[in-house]
């Protein structure tokens, strides 16, 4: 198996604290359509296309689609990146998707989690049917020419094939514990 999640594979399970206080597992999420995304507090890419996905969080919850947040990051590389911070940053902008904590990174490396941010769309049956970017400028939103995100899942909605189900995440490296800022492991690489 590849580094990351391949289209088709089942969502790996998770059990992890939120920052509203509450522990979630996959099973608890219900919805139609479940959007997995690996993010954090300091990183330019996530910072800069936040307000885009707080967009499409609010366009597709009443379609049914759920939106779950993982910040796997160290925060012995990034302090910033700390639950209290987690906390802080989700009080401060009222994001419209649980914010969930991986603090031993297990689960950034089941999924395979390259960047941050890093999005994973799954079915109704948690089958993977698109992973990678949310937009193609991430940094800079006023250069945007495309939603992936979106695309996929209007199309998913729409009883479509997904057109493009996998695309390169843009973003920074996921932070990994006792590792240098850029590092990521020898089997990560690009999805295409």
């Amino acid at each position: 198996m590849s580094y990351t999640l391949q289209i088709g594979a089942k969502a790996p399970e998770f059990t992890l604290p939120a920052t509203d206080g509450k522990i979630y597992k996959l099973s608890d999420f219900k919805e139609k359509v479940l959007v997995v995304f690996f993010t954090c507090n300091h990183c330019p890419y996530v910072i800069g296309s936040d307000e885009i996905t707080r967009k499409t969080v609010e366009k597709y919850t009443s379609k049914g689609v759920r939106f779950v947040g993982i910040n796997s990051n160290s925060r012995n590389t990034y302090e910033e990146d700390s639950f209290p911070n987690m906390i802080k940053r989700m009080e401060l902008n009222k994001f419209p998707w649980i914010y969930l904590h991986d603090e031993t990174q297990k689960i950034a490396l089941a999924y395979g989690a390259l960047k941050t941010p890093h999005f994973f769309v799954f079915d109704e049956n948690r089958k993977l049917i698109y992973t990678g970017r949310a937009i193609d400028s991430p940094r800079d939103t006023s250069k945007m020419t495309v939603n992936d995100l979106e695309r996929t899942l209007d199309e998913f909605l729409s009883d479509k094939t997904i057109s493009i189900p996998v695309t390169n995440p843009i973003g920074c490296n996921i932070k990994w514990e006792g590792k240098d800022a850029h590092w990521m492991p020898a089997d990560a690489c690009d999805l295409i």
